[in-house]
């Protein structure tokens, strides 16, 4: 997926019900306009909604004539429900999958591995390198993922998802582009040889992106910090939520990181305005 240099992709949700499924398709259709060289589709909370997720890869791989990631996580599965749910996605012709643990399901405070599944990220790593022909992702946590005992540690994992078959990795979101370049460093480090792909969110609103990061536990630079809480329309976060975002990328595309991996959550707007602004060749609309 990442042969052919610097990748622009978009990231996805599926919606609550099967009723949702064509605006997400449509909000597909709208960016694939820029030319992404792949997008993905989450998996829901706590797998809550994996079915449409399969189901919008699979369309948006038939009918955008777009690359398509598959979101596959440990969470409420064995690993023969799994393989079926595998089998489907490359009977389907979808090539690339990021294999992730998950997050609880909705009302749980920690990860319980189903019997019959997989405990780790690394494991569901290994089950599909070892099976299947599909290219893999996996994440990683530029301030940590929020269950780690340290960066370290964290790191290690994130390499142990490498050594297990992981062709490239992907961010949690980050504001502070400082976080990203310490954790590319070491990762380089530590001996992890595949891109590192940062992932950026432009802002929507204050309520949301507080709630965001107190789950993820990224953190929210004071000076924009300051600016959410000056703002009260929602218009106008979302116009900052442009800029800041935009200058991310600015500053990460011009340090020659691997590509940019944007969460869209299901908008087309503050994407297109910074694609727009930012002009990258390849990701131009005709």
């Amino acid at each position: 997926m990442l042969q052919e240099g610097r990748t622009i992709s978009f990231e996805f949700f599926p919606p609550r019900n099967a009723d949702g499924i064509p605006g997400v398709l449509d909000t597909v259709n709208e960016l694939t306009s820029y030319c992404p060289d792949f997008i993905s589709v989450t998996y829901g909370a706590g797998g809550s909604t994996r079915h449409f997720t399969e189901q919008i890869t699979i369309e948006a791989k038939q009918s955008a004539g777009v690359e398509v990631m598959a979101h596959l996580t440990c969470v409420g599965q064995t690993v023969d429900e799994l393989d079926t749910v595998l089998q489907r996605l490359d009977d389907a012709g979808i090539e690339n999958v990021i294999a992730l643990r998950g997050d609880p399901p909705r009302g749980e405070e920690y990860f319980t591995a189903t019997e019959g599944g997989f405990s780790h990220a690394s494991d569901l790593v290994t089950h599909i390198h070892a099976n299947y022909e599909f290219g893999i992702a996996a994440a990683c946590y530029p301030e940590g993922h929020t269950e780690a005992e340290s960066l370290e540690r964290d790191l290690q994992y994130a390499k142990l998802k490498v050594d297990k078959g992981a062709d490239f990795l992907i961010t949690q979101l980050f504001f502070d582009n400082a976080d990203y370049f310490a954790f590319a460093d070491r990762a380089v480090a530590s001996g992890i040889d595949v891109p590192v792909i940062p992932g950026i969110l432009p802002v929507l609103s204050a309520p949301q992106i507080r709630r965001f990061t107190a789950l993820c536990g990224s953190k929210i630079p004071t000076d924009l910090d300051a600016e959410l809480d000056r703002l009260a329309d929602d218009d106008a976060v979302r116009d900052l939520g442009v800029e800041y975002a935009a200058r991310q990328v600015e500053e990460l595309w011009a340090a020659g990181v691997p590509g940019v991996h944007f969460y869209v959550l299901n908008r087309s707007y503050s994407v297109s305005k910074i694609l727009d602004h930012l002009a990258i060749p390849g990701h131009i609309p005709d």
